[in-house]
């Protein structure tokens, strides 16, 4: 069997829709591709799933992961643009203002979990009772910062899976980054290894399907120019057991 033949054997096996598990509703989750601008093409970070998680063993991903409940109660360094918030209330169902913000907060939390880089900005007082995921913004006397992010994609996983999330997909800048944390990234963390990789390069090709097509909505976006808020934002789902891409309204 070719390689490309094995290829499409996976991707079609990947997106079946199985029989044998109930209908389970998507977690809300969040995403953050950081980017790179500062060489003549753009890079973006990744990074190498441990090969004994579930989800996705031994793949490159972006950080990210499900909203936890608490997200919308922790303090921001600054409000979300209102472009970033009126992209997030598109699609449906309707969200609250606290769910947007808990989607941002969730994607700069969970970057700095996996990662070790912090997207924060310095407080004085609000970083101090920060504790658990966020221990590293108060130790560094930061809040979380959303405004520098861009909402890039929102895709849902296929129906029939055991883990189901709807995600929205968010960029920022590499100079947003203002603390790091040593030793996240180890050969026992849930990323193994983290590698700045530029657009169209091999590292990439070896991505999900759904991620990949994220990662081409962002290629697209980078090459007109600066991100802008009033871009299209692609929804991607499942429906009759193909993907489809409409354009959240």
């Amino acid at each position: 069997m070719t390689e490309a033949a094995v290829k499409a054997k996976e991707e079609k096996r990947e997106e079946k829709e199985t029989d044998h598990h109930p209908y389970y509703r998507p977690k809300d989750a969040a995403t953050l591709i950081l980017v790179d601008r500062s060489g003549p093409i753009p890079k973006v970070l990744v990074g190498r799933r441990h090969d004994k998680v579930v989800f996705m063993p031994g793949k490159f991903v972006f950080p990210g992961g499900r909203v936890d409940k608490s997200d919308y109660r922790i303090p921001a360094a600054a409000p979300m643009p209102q472009e970033l918030e009126a992209n997030l209330f598109k699609g449906s169902p309707k969200i609250t203002a606290s769910r947007a913000k808990s989607l941002a907060i969730a994607a700069i939390r969970e970057a700095c979990e996996e990662t070790g880089l912090c997207l924060g900005r310095q407080t004085e007082s609000a970083a101090a009772k920060l504790d658990g995921p966020w221990a590293p913004f108060a130790e560094a006397g930061l809040l979380p910062d959303p405004s520098g992010l861009f909402l890039i994609a929102r895709a849902i996983t296929p129906p029939g899976r055991v883990r189901r999330f709807d995600t929205r997909f968010f960029t920022a800048d590499a100079s947003a980054i203002t603390h790091r944390v040593e030793g996240v990234v180890h050969a026992d963390a849930e990323l193994v290894e983290l590698v700045w990789v530029e657009l169209g390069s091999q590292p990439l090709a070896d991505l999900h399907q759904m991620t990949k097509n994220v990662l081409g909505e962002l290629e697209r976006r980078l090459a007109t120019g600066p991100l802008r808020h009033d871009a299209p934002v692609p929804f991607f789902h499942f429906y009759g057991g193909k993907m489809q891409k409409d354009i959240l309204g």
